[in-house]
């Protein structure tokens, strides 16, 4: 690891970079596609497009999904409509134990089509925090590991670096590929790092409760209900196991809660064990207005409305909340929203020119060595790189191509567009293998023809192009997700055509001069 502290921390930064730099940069990606993750469900999901309303009827909206609410056994939860996801998203565990999940319009609460698509909120941020991999925990434990590499890559990317000072000030964009990288690398590093840092302690510490399953157990003695309801306020009730009688106004309990949070809005309600006599009404306040993820929730008993139970943070859990706000950006802000996400493109950067950094400092050395390492490492970069941008890509242009109602092989038009994902990325690691010389580029023409193929199919499959997006507040989202595409497309273009320059050979004209020849 080296003869001082320094060397071991270069050896450190440079190994935990090497190693799990594939797996960051897909966390950091679909991390930073998160920020807008309810946008990207406008676009992928043409029905939600439509303008907020002001009022919506619980009451009317469990009448007209009472078919739907029935399905609920153990409880049904109801996302009330806010700017960002103008409709009701009505969601239930199945009998057979997977989750459902129903939108309704706010205007006339009748239940919507369905989908056909997990879009952002349902598979690329979950993506981010879990992987998908929900078998014993694992993905969570998984990402919880990358998270600690990256605080130790932020600390040792400090303590290596002489002039951390002096490289964010320098970057030599006419310089050879090596040194464009690393100046590249320092810059995007040294200008993200309060953020990189702060939003892996953050990420980490949301989830404590996973790596520290025993906290509180010498307090409560393993009495984990005892825990939960002093930490986070929650209250719950046995079943009656006995039929219910006619059940109270759910919208009458919701204008008692924002009167008792003195005007401040819910945004989530949840009916406990409904139709059982013991049913009850758990809503919680809306935390749009600030930074800490409140969890101030009351409960009301569902057949005569009577509150149970109100809980509010305890100043602990409060910091916590505060701390997990700053990872999630649910609060109204849309300058800091942009900012969250132009500094997780930097953290994206970052790592892919680490990567970059290392493949050019040990190309020529493994080359005539014989050794493979540089091989195997550019064919991973690739693929974790321009790979997960074109499997993302594939994402959007399948959800605009499959038809409502698709089929495959027993699949339904959710788990295609999944699908079309993973094999798309699969097979880019396996042209960036196969094919490396010209990888780099192929696959970033890949980005730029999908990028614009995603706007023009937008605009054929539902009329929303660019200008009328734009000329429409509510719309404002599709354009911006276009533009995206369009840029993300520029970028990719203009990165070809360097790269292509790169390779040119060098040729000697009468204008060059000519180095005298030395003995």
């Amino acid at each position: 690891m080296g003869s001082t502290f320094r060397a071991s921390m270069n050896w450190l930064h440079t190994w935990a970079g090497v190693v799990l730099g594939g797996l960051l940069f897909a966390i950091f990606w679909t991390g930073t596609l998160s920020v807008f993750d309810r946008e990207i469900d406008r676009w992928m999901m043409p029905a939600t497009r439509r303008a907020p309303v002001a009022t919506v009827s619980l009451d009317a909206v469990v009448h007209q999904a009472r078919e739907s609410v029935a399905e609920a056994r153990r409880w049904y939860s109801l996302l009330l409509p806010i700017e960002r996801e103008p409709v009701v998203r009505l969601g239930y565990p199945s009998v057979g134990g997977a989750f459902v999940t129903r939108q309704i319009d706010p205007a006339t609460a009748a239940p919507m089509p369905d989908p056909g698509t997990w879009a952002g909120t349902r598979f690329l941020f979950p993506f981010h925090f879990m992987l998908h991999i929900s078998f014993e925990r694992v993905g969570l434990w998984i990402v919880g590991l990358a998270g600690m590499a990256m605080m130790a890559l932020c600390v040792s990317g400090v303590v290596i670096h002489r002039k951390i000072f002096a490289d964010f000030f320098t970057f030599r964009a006419d310089r050879k590929p090596r040194r464009l990288t690393l100046d590249l690398h320092n810059v995007t590093g040294v200008l993200g790092l309060p953020f990189h840092f702060v939003i892996t302690l953050s990420g980490l510490i949301i989830f404590f409760t996973l790596y520290f399953p025993n906290v509180g157990d010498p307090a409560y003695q393993g009495d984990r209900q005892a825990f939960n309801r002093e930490t986070f306020g929650t209250y719950t009730r046995p079943r009656a196991n006995a039929p219910a009688p006619a059940s109270a106004s759910l919208d009458v309990m919701v204008a008692a809660t924002s009167r008792m949070w003195h005007g401040a809005p819910p945004y989530f309600v949840r009916v406990w064990h409904p139709g059982d006599a013991a049913s009850y009404v758990e809503i919680r306040r809306a935390f749009d207005d600030t930074v800490t993820m409140s969890v101030d929730t009351a409960y009301f008993d569902a057949a005569t409305g009577a509150l149970l139970y109100r809980s509010s943070a305890a100043p602990i859990l409060t910091a916590q909340r505060f701390i997990a706000g700053l990872h999630f950006i649910q609060f109204r802000h849309w300058t800091l929203r942009w900012v969250y996400f132009v500094l997780g493109l930097a953290g994206c950067v970052l790592i892919a020119t680490g990567y970059l950094f290392w493949l050019e400092s040990r190309r020529r050395s493994h080359e005539r060595l014989g050794l493979k390492g540089v091989r195997v490492v550019d064919g991973l970069t690739i693929g974790s790189v321009t790979g997960i941008l074109i499997a993302t890509l594939a994402f959007f242009v399948v959800n605009r191509l499959l038809p409502p109602g698709a089929t495959f092989a027993g699949y339904d038009r959710a788990a295609l567009e999944i699908w079309a994902f993973y094999l798309v990325w699969l097979a880019t690691f396996a042209h960036a293998w196969l094919r490396p010389a010209r990888a780099w580029a192929w696959q970033c023409i890949a980005i730029a023809v999908l990028a614009v193929t995603a706007v023009l199919l937008n605009w054929l499959t539902t009329g929303d192009h660019l200008v009328r997006s734009l000329a429409r507040a509510h719309l404002w989202p599709i354009a911006g997700m276009d533009l995206l595409l369009l840029a993300s497309a520029a970028i990719a273009a203009l990165t070809v055509r360097r790269l292509l320059r790169l390779r040119e050979p060098r040729t000697i004209t009468k204008s060059s001069p000519v180095l005298p020849q030395t003995r």
